[in-house]
This record gives structure tokens, sequence and C-alpha cells, in this order.
């Protein structure tokens, strides 16, 4: 019995850690972008950053494409709708608010996610979880906070909306992509977001190629690092984990973005923390840790979508 409970606690341990992984990469995505982005410049950067990974997803997907349904298209291309909406709204919300308030809001998320997939399933997410979300929704607030929120901006609400929508995003994975090839439906997911950003490009800054041009070798480096492991390694562990464990689980771990960032600041561009700030990182990962364990179970292993039927947009 003791084997078998052991045995358990080790998978659940595997399947965390490349969300986990996901959530470092991420928190490196930061300055990633400080590298090689400005204001003016994030949509021809976005298209850059998709429209790489492109040929390469597409030349491995390529035979499972084939063999997508037309309800699977229209699927993929609705959560590309989204994506793209996520990176928009997140980015110029940013843009036009202070870091302590994207930080905080975004981190919303965390209690956003299973408060729908709860409203979803009609049941009431257990109380440990909600208190889990709430001291890491604490622990970033102190990690990214300079003294509170002031009154909402637009930025504030940009960011708000960003993040609703990225919850709504990690709920709507779970019941689209029970029974669907993820390589192909992640190709589907970018071709759309890359169509929206050179669609939003041809009214927004200055044209993809152009940025592209101005870049040496340095920049390249980090946006070859923000296509390959922020974007393609990221979004194809993202929705196997939706598939593997719950979404409240998944939103959770993601929810150590900030504090990943923090470590890439301190580290790499020398950036300083106060003891307020290190305090919060702390309750970060221990808020993790404790919904971890007690994050509701998965609903795919109680209730498994007919294969013939997948779940519409």
């Amino acid at each position: 019995m003791r084997a078998s409970s052991s045995l358990s606690s080790s998978s659940s341990v595997l399947r965390d850690l490349p969300v986990l992984l996901v959530a470092v990469v991420w928190g490196s995505s930061f300055l990633a972008v400080q590298r090689v982005a400005e204001p003016g410049t994030v949509v021809a950067m976005l298209v850059l950053r998709f429209g790489m990974v492109l040929p390469v997803l597409g030349l491995v997907a390529r035979r499972a494409l084939r063999g997508l349904s037309r309800t699977e298209w229209l699927g993929g291309a609705g959560l590309g709708v989204v994506l793209s909406g996520i990176f928009l709204l997140e980015t110029y919300g940013a843009v036009h608010t202070s870091a302590t308030n994207a930080g905080l809001i975004i981190s919303l998320a965390m209690v956003l996610t299973p408060l729908g997939e709860s409203a979803l399933s009609r049941t009431a997410p257990p109380r440990a979880f909600l208190a889990a979300a709430g001291l890491a929704v604490l622990g970033v607030a102190l990690l990214t906070g300079d003294g509170g929120l002031r009154p909402p901006t637009l930025g504030d609400l940009l960011v708000l909306c960003a993040a609703l929508v990225r919850s709504a995003y990690v709920l709507t994975m779970a019941r689209v992509l029970r029974n669907t090839d993820m390589l192909a439906v992640t190709w589907v997911q970018l071709v759309t977001a890359t169509a929206v950003f050179c669609t939003v490009a041809l009214s927004v800054g200055p044209p993809p190629w152009t940025l592209a041009a101005l870049y040496g070798p340095a920049q390249w480096a980090w946006l070859l690092h923000l296509s390959l492991f922020c974007t393609l390694f990221a979004f194809f562990v993202q929705m196997w984990a939706v598939r593997a464990t719950s979404p409240s689980r998944v939103s959770l771990l993601l929810g150590t973005e900030p504090l990943w960032a923090a470590v890439f600041g301190i580290a790499v561009a020398g950036n300083r923390m106060g003891p307020l700030a290190l305090l919060g990182g702390a309750l970060v990962l221990v808020a993790t840790e404790w919904g971890r364990r007690t994050a509701p179970a998965p609903r795919q292993a109680e209730e498994p979508a007919p294969a013939a039927e997948p779940a519409p947009v």
C-alpha cells in the first residue's frame, strides 16, 4: 500500500515537472523580450517569434494535420484567436501600467481558473486549494509590489482582461483537446495567432522584415529562445498537461512565472530584491506545492469524452 502511494506521488511529480519548466522559461521571457522589443515593435516581434516556429512544427505534424477533422481545424483556429488575444492584451496592458499592477493582476488567473473549472463541473473546489491560491496571490503581490494597487487605469483593465482570457484558454483546451492530436492543433493555433499578428502589424509599428533586418546576433539568439522554448515547448507542454492533470494545477504551477522572472532578473540583469519580495517568492513556492497536492482531481479520468464527439469551442 505504501509502495503504491509512493509510485502515485512520483507520477504526480513527473506530470507537474514539465509544467513547472514552462513557468521557468516563461519567467525568462520577460528578460528576452526586453532584449528584442520596444513598445513600438511588439507586434512585429510577435510575428517573428511565432513565424519562426511554424515551419519546424508543420514539418513534424504534417501527417497528423491530414487527419484533423473540420471541427478540430475550427477548434484549433478558435484557440489561436484566443491565444493572440492573450499576448496582445498582456503586452499592451503591461506597457500602460506598472509592473506591480501587471504582475499582481495577471496572477489572478490562478484563482479564476479553478473557479471556472468548478463552475463548469458544478462542484465546489477544496477549501485548501482556494487557500493555497490566495497565498500564491499574496506572494506575487509581495514579489512584484511596491506599495499596493492604485486606482485602475486602462492598462490595469487590459491586464485583467488578459487574466480572464488566459483562464478561459486553459479551461477550453481541457475540453477541446481530449481526443485530438496535440502537435497538429498547436500548429493550427500558432498559424491563426500569427495571422492575427500580421493583420495588426499592417497598421501598428514597423513591418516584421524591417525589424528583422535591424537585429544583431545577440537579438536573434534571444528571439530563438522566445520561439523555441517560450513558445513551441511551452504551449506543447501546456496542452499535454491539461489532458494529464487538472486545469487548476496547470494554472497554479504556471503562476510561479513571476518568481522565475525575478530569479532571472537577479541572476542575469542584476536586479535586487528587498526582504518583502524575498518573502513573496517563498510564499509562491509554498503555495504552489500546497495547491499541487490539494488541487481537484482531473475530470478526464472520471468522465472520458467520446472520441467521435470532440467538444466544440
